[in-house]
């Protein structure tokens, strides 16, 4: 919680996989918060009021997921649209003849992301940023299990990661200077 709070003020792509690694930690976990409770909760350094306030914002995470029924696999709805709203930027960003420095990244991204299209046999409906992301879960998850990852595959993902956190950034501006209702 603490965490997922702190990446959402400053850098939504890491939210975003950051989020999806909890999904999968608590399905890993059978959704039991009590075993969350003791692998993530409890070992925390924080007092007892954050524990409380932590241990509800996981159970409310289990009862999102069951509601939504992703318990076996896919995204909580609030995690998709914040990938739509990002995707939405970044379509935003490409329309703008001001955004030529942006237009120019992701252009050079482009070849990546369509071999990556490929190998993850993703069809149209998964946009660039999802499979951005996607791409960056992908071999997180290689290297938490430990796993090799090519050097092509690295010389792709630093290329992702730079669009990824330019985009980032102008989300935050975009955020920051959006006016309140």
């Amino acid at each position: 919680m603490l965490i997922a709070r702190q990446k959402k003020k400053e850098n939504i792509a890491e939210y975003i996989i950051y989020m999806w690694q909890l999904e999968d930690l608590l399905r890993a976990n059978q959704l039991d918060i009590e075993k969350i409770q003791k692998l993530i909760i409890d070992p925390y350094p924080v007092d007892e009021a954050t524990k409380k306030e932590m241990r509800e914002w996981y159970e409310n995470l289990i009862q999102m997921m069951k509601l939504e029924h992703v318990e076996e696999k896919g995204h909580l709805q609030f995690i998709k649209n914040t990938v739509e709203d990002l995707n939405d930027l970044h379509m935003e960003l490409l329309q703008k003849p001001k955004e030529i420095q942006y237009n120019a990244l992701f252009f050079k991204t482009l070849p990546f992301l369509v071999e990556f299209r490929g190998k993850a046999k993703a069809g149209e409906e998964t946009n660039d940023v999802e499979l951005s992301l996607q791409a960056l879960y992908g071999v997180l998850m290689l290297k938490l299990q430990k796993k090799e990852v090519t050097a092509e595959t690295m010389t792709a993902v630093k290329q992702i990661s730079q669009l990824l956190a330019v985009l980032a950034q102008k989300y935050k501006t975009w955020l920051e200077e959006e006016p309140e209702e």
